[in-house]
């Protein structure tokens, strides 16, 4: 983990190539607290050591299926059902953490991956055994930034500076074929690519990140700017930073102010999480 030193910050933004209609302004002026926040997602070894140290079973694990996007899966795959809007995921019995597409998928090889197929309570649960918490969604905006001010990318605001590419966002035609001209296709290891300048990995693509708040489209224009925890419960989690499978044809969301959500029951491939503590807790 690292210390934050919190302070004064613009959190959102103005702009609208985005997708305003999701909250992503106004932009504003919002002030925190120090914190401590994991340098990377919490990988599959992560999640492994947890799960075996407290015998915890995730959603996904107990309802026996999850999402998985169809392009990794087998071609002889058997049909089985797909989200309406998006058919491009496909409910997969046997899929969770452990077996990212499925149960004839393994993590063995992909220990220092993120850990995915986890809901908002699987990460909940897995904070609260390592004393930690999920992170506000102005903390993880915060953080997410490095201390920029009002950039579109942790690293500033072109998305290829000079070519170099900086995250693991869908290249190619979606959702037909990602070419992996940023050197993955599906997830990449949590400390893939450079840090940003808080030396922190992954804050956009790769995986989605689950944050505290409940998610609202308005509330934050009129709510609290010291330490906001977010609205009272709407149904839906927050989720920062797009994913492996964001385009911008697509989902244009894996910029450091966009924002997403989901239940706090759903799990898919390209969600995990990181954690924080508040500054008055031991590292």
């Amino acid at each position: 983990m690292v210390l934050l030193p919190g302070g004064a910050f613009i959190m959102g933004t103005d702009r609208t190539d985005g997708y305003p209609a999701d909250g992503e302004g106004p932009a504003r002026e919002v002030t925190l607290s120090p914190f401590w926040i994991d340098t990377t997602t919490v990988s599959n070894e992560n999640f492994s050591t947890f799960a075996d140290a407290t015998g915890w079973v995730t959603v996904a694990e107990r309802l026996g299926t999850s999402f998985v996007f169809a392009a990794y899966l087998p071609a002889n795959f058997p049909p089985t059902r797909a989200v309406s809007d998006a058919p491009w995921w496909r409910e997969v019995q046997g899929a969770d953490w452990r077996h990212p597409e499925g149960p004839q998928s393994t993590i063995a090889d992909r220990m220092d991956h993120p850990a995915v197929h986890l809901t908002w309570r699987d990460a909940r649960a897995y904070a609260n055994w390592a004393g930690k918490r999920l992170p506000t969604e102005a903390e993880w905006e915060y953080a997410a930034r490095g201390g920029l001010v009002q950039q579109r990318y942790p690293w500033g605001d072109q998305r290829e500076p000079a070519g170099e590419h900086r995250m693991n966002v869908w290249q190619g035609t979606f959702p037909t074929r990602d070419t992996g001209a940023d050197g993955y296709v599906g997830t990449a290891p949590v400390d893939a690519y450079p840090p940003n300048g808080y030396g922190l990995y992954n804050t956009t693509g790769n995986v989605w990140e689950w944050c505290a708040d409940w998610f609202d489209p308005v509330w934050h224009r009129d709510g609290p700017r010291v330490d906001p925890t977010g609205p009272p419960s709407t149904g839906r989690k927050v989720m920062r930073g797009g994913s492996h499978l964001c385009h911008a044809s697509y989902c244009y969301r894996y910029r450091v102010d966009a924002r997403s959500s989901n239940t706090p029951d759903s799990s898919a491939g390209n969600i995990g999480f990181r954690c924080v503590r508040s500054a008055d807790t031991a590292n």
